[in-house]
């Protein structure tokens, strides 16, 4: 196509504009530290021509393993404007995880922050695909026993001049998000220029950022690449206010103290916010706030807007870049009672602009279900959004592309309206006596119990009816309930079939993005 007509779309352009057009307007603030948006642009122009300079070239990995800080947003751009691919990962990991990585995506180059030095430690000899570590100083001196060089001081050495490198297409795989890893080995997902540019401001216009905005990194950035709020947010002019760990008094203080108007979070995170002992003195007045990562309970929705906050309920998965579907509220919700209102907003909704009309329920043989709000089906999807597969994985990309649709896993069920709502994983669906049960129903009753804070619901064994479900719960701070009261709850509003048969109390396993390991409930059966 004619260069007049046509250039390649990539996140890279969102700061080269903001740079233009905002050059004394902060763009990046952590603690006592402020970058302008020239600041922030000259800072990964050198990140680029020191990873240029070191040797990184075209489509190298280049991996960072750094807490939600400057320097992990500046790796957002920094190996993209050389035309690398950043592989940011999951600093909860364990080191044979983290080693996995790094061997899989066979990255050349590793910054990390150094409180993980000891992890780097334990695995250094094993990745040998690494040439450069780099440190990364912040609430830890250096690890002088790692050869490596200081993250600021490696940007000094940067030569001079632009270090810019075009893409060669805007489908050229600029990321790499691996998952979880739960039930196998962690799969790398290829995020292409085109969908991130794409996605990014499908999430910015969507959620009503502009160069006023003043967005709270609450959600790590190594997941899914902030749902690409990490480009979307820089892509507006907005200013990104940074947080190294994620607690209740910590995000209040920050709203306060830099007038937040924008944060993204996982639902465990907001009933950590809500139920902290300032909550009652809290006021979300102006921030608005998009939960995803699992499904919202009404009652979550329902204490977080009490706060004043607005909230909205985004879907979608890594393979997804992130958010997929957003529950967009309609002017006639307003005539619903507070119960109705709060029960569809906890709907999955429809696909965001980007995503256009390319999501579908289907049954097992690829047929549109009914939009009657009851025939349960997967969710499909397909488009912009959709990574370009699994990295050195043709088999895995092929199994979830079959039939021209990217198979998220997910069941649901379509209304009429055309909004969407999860009833469960294929893999968490229990079958009790012939009989599916959707653990996310159950959950939902379960946390309409006043002295539940948080629940997760799965299948264990049972001799007489295959599984059944048990239930795990949280209780509010200084409330005792019984199992027996807890199952009696459940069977007045519930078929019994449904009801937890077994309820365990005490903390549930999270990944760093808040989302229960319900795999690891599973290991603990009965």
């Amino acid at each position: 196509m004619d260069k007049v007509s046509y250039s390649n779309l990539s996140p890279n352009s969102f700061l080269e504009r903001s740079a233009l057009i905002y050059p004394e307007k902060p763009a990046v603030v952590y603690q006592d530290k402020s970058y302008t948006y020239a600041e922030f642009y000259e800072r990964v122009n050198r990140l680029a021509g020191s990873l240029k300079q070191v040797g990184v070239k075209s489509g190298d990995r280049v991996a960072f393993l750094v807490p939600n800080l400057p320097a992990m947003l500046e790796g957002h751009y920094g190996p993209l404007r050389v035309g690398a691919i950043l592989v940011a990962m999951n600093i909860r990991l364990s080191s044979r995880e983290i080693a996995y990585i790094l061997n899989h995506s066979q990255a050349k180059i590793l910054v990390f922050d150094s409180e993980l030095a000891p992890v780097i430690r334990s695995i250094k000899d094993q990745i040998p695909s690494v040439t450069d570590f780099i440190q990364v100083v912040d609430t830890v001196p250096i690890a002088d026993d790692i050869p490596s060089r200081e993250y600021e001081s490696f940007l000094d050495e940067s030569p001079p001049g632009n270090h810019f490198t075009d893409l060669a297409n805007e489908i050229d795989t600029i990321s790499l998000n691996y998952t979880s890893g739960t039930t196998g080995s962690p799969k790398g997902v290829e995020y292409h220029a085109r969908g991130a540019y794409l996605n990014a401001l499908a999430v910015a216009t969507g959620t009503g950022l502009t160069s006023e905005s003043v967005y709270l990194w609450t959600l790590p950035m190594f997941h899914c690449n902030g749902w690409c709020f990490t480009w979307g947010v820089t892509a507006v002019g907005a200013t990104h206010i940074c947080m190294r760990r994620v607690d209740p008094p910590g995000i209040y203080g920050l709203i306060r103290d830099k007038n937040v108007t924008h944060l993204c979070c996982a639902p465990t995170i907001l009933t950590s916010m809500y139920s902290a002992p300032q909550a009652r003195f809290e006021d979300l007045s102006g921030v608005n706030i998009v939960t995803g990562g699992a499904v919202p309970a009404p009652q979550v929705i329902r204490k977080i807007e009490n706060m004043g906050a607005r909230l909205d309920h985004a879907y979608g998965l890594t393979e997804t870049f992130g958010p997929h579907t957003m529950c967009i509220e309609q002017p006639h919700w307003d005539k619903l009672t507070l119960e109705q209102r709060n029960g569809i907003k906890a709907r999955q909704g429809v696909p965001y602009v980007n995503s256009g009309p390319m999501l579908r329920i289907v049954d097992e043989k690829m047929m549109d279900v009914p939009k009657d709000g009851m025939t349960v089906g997967e969710v499909v999807m397909r488009g912009n959004n959709v990574m370009s597969g699994y990295f050195n994985d043709a088999q895995g990309t092929a199994e979830v592309f079959r039939g021209g649709w990217f198979h998220s896993g997910d069941l649901a069920v379509w209304h009429a309206d055309g909004y969407i709502e999860l009833k469960d994983r294929i893999k968490d669906v229990i079958i009790s006596g012939g009989e599916n049960i959707s653990s996310q129903e159950v959950e939902k009753v379960i946390m309409e119990h006043p002295a539940v804070l948080e629940v997760s619901v799965i299948g264990v064994s049972d001799d007489k009816w295959g599984e059944v479900p048990k239930a795990f719960v949280v209780l509010e701070d200084g409330i005792k309930v019984t199992e027996n009261e807890i199952i009696q709850f459940t069977r007045e509003r519930l078929a019994h079939f449904k009801c937890p048969k077994y309820v365990e109390f005490g903390e549930l396993p999270k990944t760093a993005t808040g989302k229960i390991q319900k795999f690891r409930l599973r290991e603990r059966g009965i």
